[in-house]
C-alpha cells in the first residue's frame, strides 16, 4: 500500500486537480485507488445533504468505493477557512474527531490513497491545533502541490522545512503552473528543483481541459519510489 497526504503551498493551487491526476495515474498503472476529504469548506447543498466538488472528485478517481460521509466527514457551506466554518455552525473540529475517519479510510488497504489537506500547511483547526497534525497523528508522507506563480519559491521552501519540522518525509512535489507568463519561469523551476529535497513528480502547464486524464499525462508516480 502507499498512502500519502497531499498538501499544497496556499490555497488555489490546485491540490485536488492534482491529487485526481495521480489517482487516475495509479488507476491506470492497475492500482485500486482511494481518497479521503477529512474537511471541507465551500459546499453546496444537494438533495443528499452537503457536497464538495473536491471530494466528489476525488470520488470519480477512486476505484473502491464508498459512502460520501466517509470520504468527507466534516461538509461546511461557507468558502472561508474551515475553523471559521465550523464555529459559524457550532462545530468544534478537533485531530481526534477527524482521525477516527482517515484510519478507517486507509484501513480499507487500496493501493494507492491519498489524503488531502485544505488550503496550505498550517491551516487551524482551533486555536490549539492545524490540519498538519492529523497528518503527524496518520503518519502519513507529504506530496507536496507547489502552485507556479509569482512567490512560489519562498511558499514551497517554507512548507517543505515546516513539513520536516513536523517530522513527516516530503515524498515528492508537483508543480502546477497556475501563471504560464510567471516571470523566469524556467528559473523559478530550476530554483524549486534545487530547493525542494525531494522529487518532482511533474510539471503540469495550463491545459485547455484539466480533468484527471490530461493531469496524469504530466505525472510519474514510478519517482515516489518505495
Amino acid at each position: 500500500m502507499a498512502c500519502y497526504f497531499i498538501a499544497g503551498t496556499d490555497t488555489d493551487v490546485g491540490k485536488t486537480t492534482i491529487a485526481a491526476g495521480l489517482l487516475h495515474a495509479a488507476r491506470r498503472a492497475g492500482m485500486s485507488t482511494l481518497a479521503g476529504k477529512p474537511v471541507a469548506s465551500g459546499c453546496e447543498m444537494s438533495a443528499h445533504g452537503l457536497r464538495n466538488a473536491d471530494a466528489l472528485a476525488l470520488m470519480a478517481e477512486s476505484s473502491i468505493q464508498l459512502p460520501y460521509a466517509q470520504i468527507n466527514p466534516l461538509a461546511f457551506a461557507p468558502a472561508i477557512a474551515p475553523h471559521l466554518a465550523a464555529r459559524e455552525v457550532g462545530v468544534e473540529l478537533s485531530v481526534p474527531g477527524l482521525l477516527t475517519p482517515m484510519q478507517a479510510l486507509l484501513a480499507q488497504g487500496a493501493d494507492f490513497t491519498l489524503v488531502e489537506g485544505a488550503g496550505g500547511w498550517r491551516v487551524p483547526l482551533s486555536s490549539t491545533a492545524y490540519l498538519s497534525d492529523l497528518a503527524v497523528a496518520l503518519g502519513l508522507p507529504v506530496i507536496l502541490v507547489v502552485g507556479v506563480r509569482l512567490g512560489c519559491i519562498n511558499h514551497a521552501v517554507l512548507s517543505a522545512e515546516a513539513i520536516a519540522r513536523d517530522g513527516l518525509r516530503l515524498a515528492g512535489w508537483v508543480a502546477n503552473v497556475i501563471d504560464e507568463h510567471t516571470s523566469r519561469l524556467e528559473e523559478n523551476l530550476a530554483t524549486l528543483q534545487a530547493c525542494l529535497p525531494a522529487p518532482c513528480l511533474g510539471r503540469v502547464p495550463r491545459l485547455p481541459l484539466a480533468n484527471a486524464a490530461a493531469v496524469a499525462a504530466h505525472l510519474h508516480l514510478d519517482r515516489l519510489g518505495g
